[in-house]
């Protein structure tokens, strides 16, 4: 089942990067370092009421953008270092693909459902 996900998020991230013509890694680190925090600020400025979370956020990608001059080095080299991070968890049992589904897919789920509830309960 592990496997099974990894592969559907990976083959999703592959066709996403062929279709922006974006390479794998760059697409990874615009999905799980850009676009998830960016809807989980939204989620949390419309449980509160208020637009902070996501301008700010957005300042800090536009001068992102600004300031970064290549941006497939940038991506290469975090998407290197979240391989590093992902195989941390190694050492407790784990494995690259296992540790990838349950930090990278499970605990944005997790989050999104959090905040999906307090969205409910804030309607």
């Amino acid at each position: 089942m592990i496997t099974a996900i990894f592969r559907i998020v990976a083959t999703g991230l592959h066709v996403f990067a062929k279709l922006t013509g974006r390479t794998y890694r760059e697409v990874n680190i615009l999905v799980y370092y850009f676009m998830v925090p960016l809807s989980w600020l939204v989620m949390l400025d419309q449980i509160f009421g208020f637009h902070y979370f996501k301008i700010s956020f957005l300042l800090v990608c536009l001068g992102f953008y600004l300031g970064c001059r290549d941006f497939k080095s940038y991506s290469d080299w975090l998407f290197e270092k979240s391989v590093v991070f992902l195989n941390l968890f190694n050492k407790m049992g784990s494995n690259y693909v296992s540790s990838s589904v349950w930090i990278c897919v499970g605990l944005p789920v997790l989050t999104y459902l959090a905040l999906g509830y307090l969205l409910i309960v804030n309607w």
